[in-house]
């Protein structure tokens, strides 16, 4: 399905080969910001191992890298101030276009053998759950940003909490996929046993929130792209 070819190069390009300093700098430097060309430039790469370097789709990679980088100038001008709301305008306008190239456009192109629908479906996944999941659990998070640095002051390892969502989204997806939604429980009921200590000295309640929401943020996000990863699987037979 086209719809997943560049869906897969947008996420992999938005949030697997993008870096937090490109995202700030950009944000500092707006349009002078070599990363942002940098960041289009990309997107176009992608396109272009998706389109296996035909010539005759080169109009096509051409429309949607412009377009993404209008669009990402735009998110720069911040029209809008509320930062959660216009992280998903932008990502939102983003698949908007390639739904509409998907479906307005005649393309018929071959790409490597081995990179079959399902493999990319299969793939597709893997970056929702681990790099596109995370920034938008961190999106979600920001509006209490005050409330979870001071909570956070103990010392942790670097990205911990990152990579341990990630693990345990991955988990729960192959839980998912092998039918063994018991694991899960098991899973969650792990989770919770480690973090009790936090919880029980805790001076308030934000902690304990903090915890709770993100778990089941985390959960619920990895349980429902199981779910559509084996509805969309039977159409990709």
């Amino acid at each position: 399905m086209l719809f997943i070819k560049l869906v897969l190069a947008h996420f992999l390009g938005d949030f697997v080969l993008q870096s937090s300093k490109w995202i700030t700098h950009k944000e500092k430097y707006k349009f002078k910001s070599k990363y942002l060309y940098i960041h289009a430039l990309i997107h176009a790469i992608l396109l272009l191992l998706m389109f296996d370097f035909k010539k005759e789709y080169y109009l096509t990679i051409a429309f949607i890298s412009s377009t993404h980088f209008l669009i990402d100038g735009i998110k720069l001008l911040k029209p809008i101030k509320n930062e959660r709301i216009l992280f998903f305008l932008d990502q939102l306008a983003h698949i908007g276009i390639l739904f509409w190239v998907a479906n307005s456009w005649s393309l018929s192109f071959d790409i490597q053998s081995y990179i079959t629908e399902k493999n990319l479906l299969f793939l597709l996944a893997i970056v929702l759950l681990t790099a596109v999941t995370s920034i938008v659990l961190k999106v979600v998070f920001s509006c209490w940003k005050k409330e979870i640095e001071e909570i956070s002051k103990d010392s942790s390892l670097e990205n911990a909490g990152k990579y341990i969502g990630m693990l345990e989204r991955l988990l729960v997806f192959s839980f998912i996929v092998l039918n063994k939604w018991e694991a899960i429980g098991f899973l969650l009921a792990a989770k919770s046993v480690f973090r009790f200590g936090d919880l029980t000295h805790a001076k308030d309640r934000q902690l304990t929130e903090y915890i709770l929401i993100g778990t089941l943020l985390s959960f619920g996000s990895a349980i429902l792209i199981g779910l559509a990863y084996l509805v969309l699987l039977p159409f990709f037979a």
